[in-house]
């Protein structure tokens, strides 16, 4: 047996059979609520591996998964790695364009996807010459439009015709799997990960908290000894990698996962009082803030009392949103965590992280602050990027360029070097200043979006915003803030913005424009969309 993801699955199914695994809870009135043992979703996982080869579709080749959250997503993620087919997420935000780009990018040969994007598929499918099996979830409307040159088989219905035993051929820890970045700064990248690396960097090798596991075997042995009464959240989109991963931790562990559809605040906070759910995973003020809100308002009183940690991961939860948070659910752990697609996980942020302080990370051992262009660790308080080493991707899909910018070999080991811009203090804490690619260039002086957004969202008024650089005759670049205001809140103006910010910001870094929305743009699993909100601030700049 080796760390490959299939048979470390296989292996806690065969020690936990009747224990629930998987939870799909929708909002009520839809009927669509589905409970699995460890044996139904192997079975169910089984069935897909064995139509996907069945229907042509290779070991090594490419399957996107163009789906909303459900179990259809977890049972052909798992289906795939058993066949050793690889599975790659599909934003299912992405416009036809958008579509084309990533079906071709990523060289898929099979597509499985809900009924609802029928029309996006349509019209992307012609234009990508090595997609040749559909798998469509869901019944689609009389009127839906037709798929053309392609037969598009009904999920249930492959399911059904398909194998629930096992009987696949042998597997590696070499078996890939790829995860496509989100593209908020440029076109998505596919990460190539061999599947004991991402074990041990993106799963903890078992244990996120613990212990590593220093055999396969192991694993199981470990959920054997263990009890359950562990239930994980990933309330995120499973097509953003953290969710995904987050639900891989909890069958590592052989406890029950929760999923929703769509992250609906009252919804989750209902589910996590009815199930009594003990972790939850989400991103960022974007999906914390609301569920403060509805313990505010119309889900006030709502049992939290078995929540024991809420995590994020790829954005991060701000100083003013966590102790909102903490007032309502104070023995709730809330767990910044800092990570990357590229990276796995790296660190978790320091109690005393928020605007002034900078975002401190205790990072792991294999995590070091180098010089870009000497690999050398940097001295204390010399900015550099942040890098890995150890278990780390391949490199990024179809981009050889890219991956030569980004992974490098140093005394004997694979590295990766990420965009995140950081220095390190003398107990080996890493401050981190923000990506190196939305550093904003003002005067001479370097501003990172990221501290000055958590220094505008302490301000009562604000409900969200995103900084970006805006061209300046005089200083090169202005920083610029883009906010969404609370409800009812009085509009305040840039000086009075201004003015919050001095008692957290150096001088340079306050914002010299403020542009109002009314809503801020993100991806839907809450990552920044920088772009947008700098074309915002731009066209209003005049």
């Amino acid at each position: 047996m080796e760390y490959n993801l299939a048979d470390l699955f296989e292996s806690v199914v065969d020690v936990v059979p009747d224990r629930a695994a998987l939870a799909y809870l929708d909002i009520p009135g839809t009927g669509a609520e589905r409970r699995l043992t460890y044996t139904e979703l192997d079975a169910a996982a089984n069935r897909i591996g064995h139509h996907l080869l069945d229907s042509g579709i290779g070991p090594g080749e490419h399957v996107g998964l163009h789906l909303y959250n459900g179990i259809e997503y977890l049972q052909t993620a798992l289906g795939c790695l058993k066949a050793r087919i690889v599975p790659v997420n599909v934003n299912y935000r992405y416009v036809e364009e958008e579509l084309v780009y990533l079906y071709r990018d990523a060289d898929l040969v099979g597509l499985v996807f809900d009924t609802e994007f029928t029309g996006r598929v349509a019209k992307a499918v012609p234009r990508v010459e090595k997609l040749r099996h559909l798998v469509r979830v869901g019944t689609p409307a009389p009127d839906a439009p037709h798929v053309p040159a392609l037969c598009v088989v009904g999920f249930a219905g492959a399911e059904a015709s398909a194998s629930p035993e096992r009987g696949f051929p042998a597997r590696s820890g070499d078996d890939q799997f790829i995860i496509y970045t989100g593209g908020t700064t440029g076109m998505p990248k596919g990460v190539m990960w061999r599947q004991e690396d991402l074990f041990f960097s993106g799963l903890g090798g078992g244990a996120p908290t613990g212990e590593p596991v220093k055999a396969p075997e192991e694993l199981a042995e470990r959920v054997a000894a263990g009890g359950d009464g562990i239930t994980f959240f990933p309330t995120a989109p499973l097509m953003h990698g953290t969710s995904t991963l987050t639900a891989f931790i909890g069958f590592n562990f052989g406890q029950r996962v929760v999923i929703h559809r769509k992250f609906v605040p009252e919804e989750t906070l209902r589910t996590i009082e009815k199930e009594k759910v003990t972790s939850v995973s989400l991103v960022g003020d974007a999906m914390l803030r609301p569920l403060i809100d509805a313990l505010n308002g119309p889900m006030k009183g709502t049992d939290c009392s078995a929540l024991f940690s809420v995590s994020s991961s790829g954005a991060i939860m701000s100083e003013t949103v966590r102790q909102q948070f903490q007032a309502l659910v104070p023995h709730a752990m809330l767990l910044n965590n800092f990570g990357s697609s590229e990276s796995g996980f790296n660190g978790t942020a320091t109690q005393d992280s928020g605007a002034g302080d900078g975002f401190r990370i205790r990072v792991h051992s294999r995590t070091r602050v180098v010089d870009p262009a000497t690999y050398e660790a940097v001295p204390v308080g010399v900015p550099g990027r942040v890098a890995q080493r150890g278990h780390v991707p391949l490199g990024y899909y179809n981009d050889p360029g890219k991956t030569a910018e980004t992974f490098f070999e140093k005394d004997g080991e694979r590295w990766v070097l990420l965009g995140d811009m950081a220095t390190v203090d003398e107990e080996g804490v890493v401050t981190v200043l923000g990506r190196g690619s939305q550093c904003i260039n003002t005067g001479g002086e370097k501003v990172y979006p990221e501290e000055v957004e958590q220094a505008l969202k302490a301000h009562p008024d604000v409900y969200d915003a995103l900084v970006a650089g805006v061209p300046d005759a005089r200083w090169g670049n202005h920083v610029a803030a883009v906010v969404q205001l609370r409800e009812g809140a009085a509009h305040p103006s840039l000086e009075d913005i201004q003015t919050h910010c001095r008692t957290r910001l150096a001088g340079y870094k306050i914002p010299r424009q403020l542009v109002l929305t009314d809503a801020v743009q993100r991806s839907p699993s809450g990552k920044a969309d920088y772009r947008w909100a700098r074309s915002v601030a731009v066209a209003a700049d005049g």
